[in-house]
């Protein structure tokens, strides 16, 4: 038979995870769409991007019913991260840079559209990093075996000590968990600069089959950007960069990521058939 004081003790340790980290956590509601969101700092809020309104007004839920007004600080898209600015007493969090095992047990601490929830699932997947469909660097592989409201994306994930190593999202077909590096990285520049910077070449690319590979034609160049300072022109076809073959227009936009501004890369080309090369400096990209 089970032993019922095994069971008790579980349900007791879980729920007592649970209430040490509530205060912490908060609805999030912009426009017509419900998240949630934790106390990163004193007055900043990180929450899931995907799930918050691109206008309008941001309101929050405070875990003892209180509401108040947020501003967003900063978005990054890519790695679906976003700050909100909030004049409110809430406790932040204290997030670890462990990233749980396989098969591991996650409890996930989120609201359901204003009312606090959770939810006890098992690490389905835990690996290294990854690039996300928009491009964003996700410092490791983390994914959950359980199920989520649409409402409690930007909850946190909790490994069985307590200690909160994520945030969760929706990804497809799974739950995602958001690691506490790639938490630490975005929202740092997010709270600092408003924003992500990206590494900006001016260029319009199309690809084309050559004889030995693939090629990325200039479709339209950026008169203002770096590859026209470099002497880059339409009608180029760059083969090359820092003498690695271009395997795709958007494995050269991967590379393009914060890091990556400021540097100096070798641009190989065909002109007319003819090969040339250009050293260009790569720029940040303008906000949208």
């Amino acid at each position: 038979m089970t032993d019922p004081t095994a069971l008790t003790s579980l349900s007791s340790a879980l729920a007592n995870i649970v209430a040490r980290t509530a205060p912490s956590v908060v609805s999030v509601h912009s426009h017509r769409s419900y998240a949630t969101g934790f106390a990163w700092k004193p007055g900043l809020i990180v929450t899931a991007d995907e799930a918050l309104a691109d206008e309008g007004e941001v309101g929050i839920g405070l875990a003892d019913g209180g509401r108040a007004t947020a501003t967003i600080a900063g978005r990054d898209h890519t790695t679906d991260i976003a700050l909100l600015r909030v004049d409110a007493a809430i406790a932040p969090v204290r997030l670890t840079a462990t990233v749980p095992p396989l098969g591991a047990l996650s409890v996930v601490v989120a609201t359901n559209r204003d009312t606090p929830s959770a939810a006890l699932g098992m690490v389905s997947a835990s690996g290294k990093s990854w690039r996300s469909l928009r491009g964003g660097d996700i410092d490791a592989r983390i994914e959950l075996d359980v199920r989520l409201r649409e409402s409690q994306q930007g909850g946190l994930a909790l490994d069985a000590t307590g200690e909160a190593y994520g945030m969760v999202v929706l990804g497809p077909r799974r739950v995602l968990v958001i690691p506490t590096a790639t938490i630490e990285r975005v929202a740092t520049q997010l709270e600092t600069r408003g924003r992500i910077a990206r590494g900006y070449l001016g260029l319009g690319l199309q690809p084309v089959r050559l004889e030995d590979g693939i090629g990325a034609m200039v479709m339209n160049v950026d008169t203002a950007g770096p590859s026209a300072a470099a002497g880059i022109r339409q009608g180029d076809v760059i083969v090359a960069v820092n003498d690695q073959k271009l395997s795709g227009v958007r494995a050269l936009a991967g590379t393009l990521g914060p890091s990556s501004v400021g540097a100096v890369v070798d641009v190989a080309a065909l002109r007319g058939g003819e090969p040339v090369g250009f050293k260009v400096t790569v720029g940040e990209r303008p906000e949208a």
